[in-house]
């Protein structure tokens, strides 16, 4: 799993303390402290890493009691911590802002992949490009600690073709060029019919997306699919406002992937804690 560079994560804290946390360096003394960050809900845990990340860049002892991919109830002890009042204090939204979101979506994760699970299990939950700009990495890895799958992270990974550009090149020409780029690169292909399914499989697509479909017209795509002797050529995917109730419907169709963009893009946050323990400190002699 990806471990997120220091300077990336730094940015976050610039970006909330630009100048300085200007109320603990005027009020707060320079002291050494204890805190401890607690769970205030149930759910999978993530985030962890890239908290403990920057507490220890700022001096910082932590002591994990969880880790990432744990589920927790409320009132557990994620983790505790020792050291300047002052960097604590720095860091306190960031980092509880880091695990509140990367838990939330986690937890959802974990919540749609044992939805599925109970109808198939071998059909995969996965997330989309649908993520907040600049915390792509962390949703992603989020959506791997919740058992999901992440995708492809940018428009670098491979070749998907979807239907702006089929606005502007036919199917059998954009696969055409696409095949012609390399024959190392995956190709996947967004249709919307199960004709287009068809010529996509035919023309040699490795992943056909099912987008925006009703379960009963993705069971008539596969259905095709088989009678043309085409479906173990192709990963089917299913998108498209997936999501809630619909999640067991689709998941029971016969596709292989289910792609979810509320897995990032509708995130309901992880509540938890940071509480400095009062009267535990001692004066920093530096």
């Amino acid at each position: 799993m990806r471990v997120i560079p220091i300077d990336d994560l730094l940015r976050f804290v610039r970006e909330d303390a630009p100048w300085g946390d200007l109320t603990s360096e005027t009020v707060v003394p320079d002291v050494v402290c204890r805190a401890v960050i607690r769970a205030k809900g149930s759910g999978v845990i993530a985030g962890i890493e890239e908290a403990r990340a920057l507490f220890e860049h700022f001096g910082v002892t932590v002591y994990p009691h969880v880790s990432d991919g744990s589920v927790v109830t409320a009132g557990t002890a994620l983790m505790d911590l020792e050291g300047s009042a002052r960097a604590i204090l720095l860091l306190e939204r960031t980092t509880l802002n880091i695990i509140g979101r990367m838990s939330g979506i986690a937890t959802g994760t974990r919540e749609a992949v044992e939805t599925v699970r109970k109808v198939s299990t071998r059909v995969r939950v996965a997330a989309t490009r649908k993520t907040a700009p600049g915390l792509r990495v962390l949703d992603k890895k989020a959506v791997i600690l919740g058992g999901g799958d992440p995708h492809r992270y940018t428009l670098s990974d491979m070749i998907l073709i979807k239907d702006n550009h089929l606005a502007l090149v036919s199917l059998p020409e954009a696969m055409r060029r696409a095949k012609a780029r390399s024959r190392y690169l995956m190709i996947e292909v967004e249709v919307e019919t199960v004709e287009d399914a068809v010529t996509a499989a035919e023309a040699g697509a490795g992943i056909i997306m099912l987008d925006n479909m009703t379960p009963e017209d993705v069971i008539r795509a596969v259905e095709t699919l088989t009678q043309h002797g085409l479906r173990e050529r192709v990963t089917l995917e299913v998108s498209g406002g997936v999501a809630g109730a619909e999640l067991a419907s689709y998941a029971a169709t016969g596709v292989d992937t289910i792609s979810m963009g509320a897995l990032t893009h509708t995130v309901r946050n992880f509540d938890l804690s940071l509480d400095v323990l009062k009267g535990v400190f001692t004066v920093r002699l530096e």
